[in-house]
């Protein structure tokens, strides 16, 4: 799994230190030397110079920055520290880990150089997949920005990818406004962690939520379809039919049912559930493809194919629909037809890999 987060995300929160405390913009040049008595004096050739890259930086020109910083002493710490950040903006974290973390410790205590130094170090560790030398870093820079959500996302992110499950529930309730021990709580850090592919983390999370509230909506569903993905088919359908006792119009649930009843073989109950959930939501493609499977099985072409059209009516590059099309058809004996769905699908195949 990739550990690089969005790079808008990043970007936020770099932008994020020193709010306030922006660089002003580069000045225009002058037309006259002299000046009005009561003008400000010239900035120093130092802080000029730091302000102009500052500028490109913020202007998403981190390579000019760069060369523009080459002339500086790069024994300064704020030259240092504006050289990591566009190296980081340049999407260079290795140089930026290796221009920040020997500058910090030059850098005075709660100013903004050091904090914008710490943050941008802590994502660069984090996508040079670094994860624990990460957290340090992020968690100081939580403590002066309590409120930023994205920093609480990112870094329950971050927990949950070193299995610190605690921490990642205390950061994703502070994101969601939750008291951290709640089943709500429990239940948005399972989701989260299905999000980042760690299901064995999200099946605990989500039998605490239960074990706190028998109740709460999704958790389930969520554990049904995990149990649908291992295999675990009467497991899944005792939960989904728990969601369903809660939920009866929860249309993906019904869809999960359907689905476990298809791995049966149980044909007509897999097509009771599944057209509720087509009731229920009908510009989904899962389904129409589920019973698109179950009335070939039964033996129902025409209605067979009413489906799969449906479903490639609402998803076009559902490779699956095309594919199960093809059979279809080529079953009936419209081999043209079903040579071009089989081509539709090889080609939707192959399109990942291209990318």
């Amino acid at each position: 799994m990739k550990t690089s987060p969005p790079m808008l995300l990043l970007v936020v929160l770099a932008a994020s230190v020193g709010a306030g405390e922006q660089a002003p913009p580069e000045a225009p040049p002058t037309a006259t030397p002299e000046r009005a008595p009561d003008a400000s004096p010239e900035p120093p050739p130092l802080e000029a110079a730091l302000t102009q890259a500052r500028a490109l930086v913020n202007r998403g020109q981190p390579l000019e920055a760069l060369r523009r910083l080459e002339s500086l002493d790069a024994s300064d710490p704020k030259v240092a520290t504006l050289r990591g950040v566009a190296y980081y903006h340049a999407d260079d974290p290795a140089r930026a880990i290796d221009t920040l973390a020997p500058t910090i410790s030059r850098l005075p205590d709660g100013g903004v150089e050091r904090r914008e130094a710490v943050q941008v170090l802590g994502l660069s560790l984090y996508m040079s997949g670094r994860l624990a030398e990460s957290i340090p870093h992020l968690e100081e820079t939580r403590r002066w920005a309590k409120d930023n959500l994205e920093l609480a996302y990112f870094l329950g992110n971050v927990y949950v990818q070193t299995r610190q499950p605690e921490k990642a529930r205390a950061s994703y309730a502070r994101l969601f406004g939750l008291a951290p021990d709640t089943a709500a709580a429990h239940l948005v850090t399972a989701q989260m962690m299905v999000r980042l592919e760690q299901e064995e983390q999200a099946d605990a999370e989500l039998k605490a939520a239960i074990a706190k509230d028998p109740r709460v909506p999704q958790a389930h569903y969520l554990l049904g379809q995990a149990a649908i993905f291992r295999g675990r088919l009467a497991e899944a359908r005792a939960l989904l039919e728990k969601e369903l006792e809660l939920s009866p119009g929860h249309a993906m649930a019904l869809y999960r049912l359907g689905d476990t009843y298809t791995r049966e073989a149980r044909w007509d109950e897999a097509i009771a559930a599944l057209q509720k959930s087509i009731w229920l939501q009908p510009h989904f493609s899962g389904p129409y493809i589920l019973l698109g499977r179950a009335y070939m099985k039964k033996g129902q072409p025409a209605t067979a194919e009413g489906m799969l059209r449906r479903a490639i009516q609402y998803d076009p590059n559902n490779k699956a629909a095309h594919y199960l099309l093809g059979q279809l058809l080529q079953q009936t004996g419209r081999v043209e037809e079903a040579k071009r769905e089989f081509e539709i699908a090889e080609k939707l195949q192959a399109e990942p890999e291209r990318r």
